[in-house]
């Protein structure tokens, strides 16, 4: 019986988290979501409710990666053998979306020595872990400010190289790990290590909701879903299959759409104006406006769509100013009016 979570379409406000977590599965460049915020927010609901929403995927059969059999570039040594002999079979499989544990052992993470097989076969067989379950998918941390100094500078390897490296036991296996990288928690309970911080393309920030009617509604819904969930999701089924073929639509759309000069221009001038370092920042920027663009159906990155992605692109990226005790997002929206206008 497959698990049955929330409906991502259910889900009451918080949009820019789901906006930002639409663009990630719509360009997967784009490096990932972070979304910190008060408890009891929807966090991991809204991640979670990502699972059942996406489209299947094509993979090659029988891979443990799950590879792309059109994809050259993003093989194991396995798959890469097939595509040269020209016989590759393919077949749907969901989108993986794997969680990844607080206490999870660095075993655990990137995969060891198939303990079973070597003591029964006597064979040195690799036992893939989480790293490779979360190729071409997601890669969900509850809590990833609390998460250990060395799974953290594993990630970061591994997000920048899209690929994982394991040598030990006598084994020597290289794989591909190409993920986007979600990551949620509580600032209250700790703050995230830069270098990490820098993986994520988008942050996202997310309050309770101030207001009666919006506080009824959540607690209607969660209490619908949790006393009879498979009506609740039928209910709900139209609205989530209406986000599906909008994100189908918008991955077809996606490389025609257009960022002139004028909209480079536009990303930089943000950029500058807050004075982050590095071009990760323009980068990031224009990635999530093209995605954007490509939700609505528009052909050339515009204005708004550089508006609406300003604050998750950008707040994680400045530097504190000890000057200036200013929240970052009102940072963002400061510097966002001076070159938008209000």
């Amino acid at each position: 019986m497959s698990t049955l979570y929330f409906p991502f379409s259910a889900i009451v406000g918080q949009d820019e988290m789901k906006l930002a977590i639409l663009c990630a599965a719509v360009d997967p460049r784009i490096g990932g979501v972070l979304v910190f915020g008060d408890r009891g927010t929807g966090k991991s609901t809204a991640v979670r409710a990502l699972a059942a929403l996406l489209p299947k995927m094509r993979a090659v059969v029988g891979c443990v990666y799950g590879c792309d059999p059109a994809d050259n570039s993003a093989s194991c040594a396995a798959c890469a053998t097939l595509k040269a002999g020209g016989k590759v079979k393919s077949r749907l499989i969901p989108v993986p979306v794997v969680d990844m544990p607080l206490g999870a052992t660095e075993d655990r993470v990137v995969g060891a020595l198939d303990l079973e097989k070597a003591l029964t076969a006597g064979i040195k067989a690799f036992e893939p872990g989480l790293l490779a379950r979360a190729h071409r998918g997601f890669l969900y941390i509850d809590e990833v400010n609390l998460l250990e100094d060395h799974l953290v500078d594993l990630l970061i390897d591994v997000a920048a190289s899209g690929e994982n490296v394991v040598e030990r036991e006598g084994l020597s296996v290289r794989h591909p790990a190409r993920f986007v990288l979600v990551g949620s928690g509580n600032p209250e309970e700790g703050e995230l290590r830069p270098q990490l911080l820098d993986r994520f393309g988008l942050a996202v920030e997310v309050r309770t909701p101030q207001d009666l009617a919006s506080r009824v509604e959540v607690v209607r819904r969660r209490d619908d879903f949790e006393r009879d969930p498979a009506a609740f999701t039928q209910k709900w089924h139209k609205d989530d299959d209406k986000v599906r073929k909008r994100i189908v639509a918008a991955r077809e759309r996606l490389a025609g759409v257009q960022a002139p000069d004028a909209a480079l221009e536009r990303a930089a001038q943000l950029c500058m104006g807050l004075g982050t370092d590095g071009l990760r920042g323009e980068l990031t920027v224009i990635r999530a406006a093209r995605a954007l663009a490509a939700l609505d159906g528009d052909a050339v990155v515009g204005d708004s769509h550089i508006r609406r992605v300003a604050k998750p692109a950008l707040r994680h990226r400045l530097r504190r100013d000890p000057l200036d005790d200013t929240d970052a997002s009102a940072r963002v929206e400061r510097v966002v009016v001076e070159l938008f206008g209000a």
